[in-house]
């Protein structure tokens, strides 16, 4: 089945060019030109990936990625003239996963598009992990045991989960968690942590999920399948 690729961008030939070289790369491209738009479309359609301009009309794409990724973990490509950006944005603090900056070619965009989509594949096989989350009921199962999450336990093991091996410093997480701006210390999210790790060992004693880098922040990465 063709993947969606939703293009933001409010340069029409420019979007109509992408499209035609997705189209003949085999993917099926939406595009959209005001930013008003994207966040109500990818509510009621589902997309494989977005590309996403900085500066458009009705809202910018700053504001646009940071909404999205409250409810959904789509692959996101930031596209920018804003040379001066480009730092925040492979800060990735937005949460968007790459970024392209113009002008570009078309094949520079498609194939960027290809190898985002293939980290995405191979992330999904690799998250295999038995981990189920309810964010309906904030409930979470692990090879089908209860963790008795909190609901701040419930979000943080959401927002590592959907981005598995993609290191998280503790503002990044703060600033996904408390949208309320509310002033939260780096220990309240170690502690967290540390409870969440301790009720997945219990439900899982021989894996370890959530992984952590000195001083920078953590990460999800399941265990890779097993070859035997």
């Amino acid at each position: 089945m063709n993947k969606t690729i939703l293009i933001v961008e409010d340069e029409h030939k420019l979007a109509t060019l992408l499209a035609d070289y997705l189209r003949q790369a085999g993917f099926l491209p939406v595009c959209l030109e005001n930013g008003l738009e994207v966040v109500p479309w990818l509510q009621t359609h589902a997309a494989d990936l977005m590309l996403l301009d900085l500066m458009l009309p009705g809202r910018d794409g700053m504001e646009i990625c940071r909404e999205v990724r409250r409810f959904s973990g789509l692959p996101i490509i930031m596209v920018t003239a804003r040379i001066e950006e480009v730092d925040r944005l492979l800060g990735l603090e937005l949460g968007a996963d790459d970024y392209i900056c113009k002008p570009f070619s078309p094949r520079e965009v498609v194939a960027r598009v290809k190898a985002v989509l293939r980290r995405f594949t191979s992330e999904d096989k690799r998250g295999q992990t038995g981990l189920q989350l309810d964010g309906e009921r904030y409930r979470g199962t692990l090879h089908g045991r209860d963790l008795d999450l909190t609901a701040v336990e419930f979000k943080l093991l959401q927002i590592l989960a959907q981005h598995p091996g993609k290191l998280f410093s503790r503002q990044q997480l703060m600033d996904r968690m408390y949208q309320d701006q509310r002033v939260v210390s780096d220990r309240t999210i170690d502690s967290h942590i540390k409870k969440l790790r301790k009720k997945l060992h219990q439900a899982a004693p021989d894996e370890e999920l959530i992984h952590s880098l000195y001083g920078v922040g953590y990460k999800f990465e399941p265990p890779l399948p097993s070859t035997d």
